[in-house]
């Protein structure tokens, strides 16, 4: 590893999640909470040598871990150049909404299981302890923490693997963002108000305040998407 790929200093710390055996689903797994984490940007270039260093697995299993996580979208392979963590466009800032509204509202409307609440708000209160201590990116991982708890709400385990694929596809799009703090600050009241309310059992309200929630969002999103890639 070298001193041009930061990013596998943080994977390194990850390898005692891995052995030499581990499969590539579970590298993938690896990869993949890093770009939810953030610590993967969009463009970054993912060097079989650095990064097969920094986790001890094989190059076949890293190669089979990047042709997983291109499946998902997350990663690109670009011929003779390399792996690459994907740059999205503001069609699929869009995609991601739309999906997001048929995964998460229907799982806080429909949602029955109330032991399964307090998920969400252990989130909103990470983010809010976070916001306080001025750690804007932690403010996005537990954000991204909340909308796995209320996609975990319908009890599905389809759906929360799937929410998780979307979810670090999201992490994608916030990077658009220049001012974290200027982006989540406004969401962290929202969440609370979500929470409270599915802690009240009053579901049909909260998802309407989701719904909501979303349209802001992705106004606001699409909007510096355009405006970055004009």
């Amino acid at each position: 590893m070298t001193a041009t790929d930061p990013w596998a200093d943080l994977l390194a710390a990850d390898r005692a999640l891995l052995d030499r055996t581990s499969t590539a689903e579970r590298v993938a797994d690896v990869l993949r909470q890093r770009i939810i984490d953030g610590a993967l940007s969009p463009g970054t270039r993912l060097s079989e040598e650095s990064a097969g260093k920094a986790l001890a697995v094989s190059r076949n299993t890293l190669r089979e871990a990047f042709r997983l996580l291109v499946h998902e979208r997350l990663l690109v392979h670009e011929f003779h150049r390399g792996v690459f963590v994907r740059v999205l466009s503001a069609d699929d800032v869009i995609d991601l909404y739309r999906i997001r509204r048929l995964l998460e509202t229907s799982a806080v409307r429909r949602g029955e299981n109330p032991g399964l609440v307090p998920a969400v708000d252990r989130a909103v209160g990470d983010g809010e302890r976070a916001a306080a201590e001025q750690r804007w990116w932690d403010v996005g991982t537990a954000n991204m923490r909340f909308h796995e708890a209320l996609a975990a709400l319908a009890g599905s385990p389809r759906v929360n693997e799937t929410m998780r694929q979307l979810l670090a596809e999201l992490r994608l799009a916030f990077h658009v963002m220049s001012r974290p703090e200027q982006f989540h600050a406004p969401y962290l009241g929202l969440n609370r108000e979500i929470a409270d309310l599915l802690t009240d059992g009053q579901r049909e309200e909260a998802a309407a305040k989701l719904d909501a929630y979303f349209d802001a969002a992705e106004t606001q999103l699409v909007a510096a998407y355009r405006e970055h890639q004009g």
